[in-house]
């Protein structure tokens, strides 16, 4: 999953971001309103923390913004405990949750869980698929109880797919909201990672969908009924 830290005070704005890439996310920053309304305005965030007291252009104005252009991710706001006007002024432009500074980190991060996963309309941190297993919160996969260890960018697609079960996701798609700026968007990188979570998972739920991307599903029941039976109008 892809977010966007948007906050002035550089040592913060920092400490979130590396919090974030501990628990699993791919992170772009901003310092500045009209640098975070920018980014959040062109790329596909699946959510964004955003400080209200931005320079250039303040936090308020940037959401309302947003929301104007139709742009639907979730955001959680950061502003002053002793401000709750803020607050208010922040929810009517369109936030979905807030923190008041100071704050504990894993505020942020079970906030944020819980923002992505109403967004994609799941209630529980937990995500499962047929024998597969993702808790989110504690960033563990298991195979019918038995833990897989993947790698970062393993287990953010795992992540995405999971968020997305059953809906095909295109190539695109998944470098848009796994991977920050950086990344090498011409690369065969993403066949490479699908190749490598299959193996590692070592049971059917990725399928490829020709020409359109992949989609993440329980293994197909296999009918084993003697082939009589199931010629058998009335089996």
């Amino acid at each position: 999953m892809r977010l966007l830290v948007v906050e002035d005070d550089k040592d913060l704005n920092r400490q979130i971001a590396e919090a974030l890439t501990r628990a699993g996310y791919a992170v772009d920053r901003a310092f500045d309103g009209e640098e975070g309304w920018f980014l959040g305005d062109t790329e596909p965030y699946d959510a964004v923390v955003l400080d209200l007291g931005l320079p250039k252009k303040d936090g308020v104005a940037v959401l309302a913004d947003w929301r104007r252009a139709g742009r639907a991710m979730p955001v959680l706001i950061l502003t002053a405990r002793d401000r709750w006007g803020e607050k208010v002024r922040g929810f009517d432009a369109g936030a979905d949750d807030y923190v008041t500074k100071p704050f504990h980190m894993e505020e942020i991060l079970a906030r944020l869980r819980a923002l992505m996963r109403r967004a994609a309309g799941h209630a529980s941190s937990v995500f499962s698929c047929g024998p597969v297993t993702l808790d989110a919160r504690a960033g563990r996969v298991a195979i019918d109880d038995n833990v897989v260890k993947l790698t970062s960018h393993e287990y953010r697609l795992l992540s995405y797919l999971m968020h997305h079960q059953g809906k095909v996701v295109s190539r695109a798609e998944i470098v848009e909201h796994l991977y920050d700026q950086d990344f090498d968007r011409d690369s065969n990188t993403i066949e490479v990672f699908v190749g490598r979570l299959r193996r590692k998972l070592g049971v059917d739920v990725i399928q490829t969908v020709r020409g359109l991307g992949y989609v993440l599903a329980p293994p197909a029941a296999k009918d084993d009924r003697p082939l009589a039976s199931r010629s058998d109008p009335g089996a």
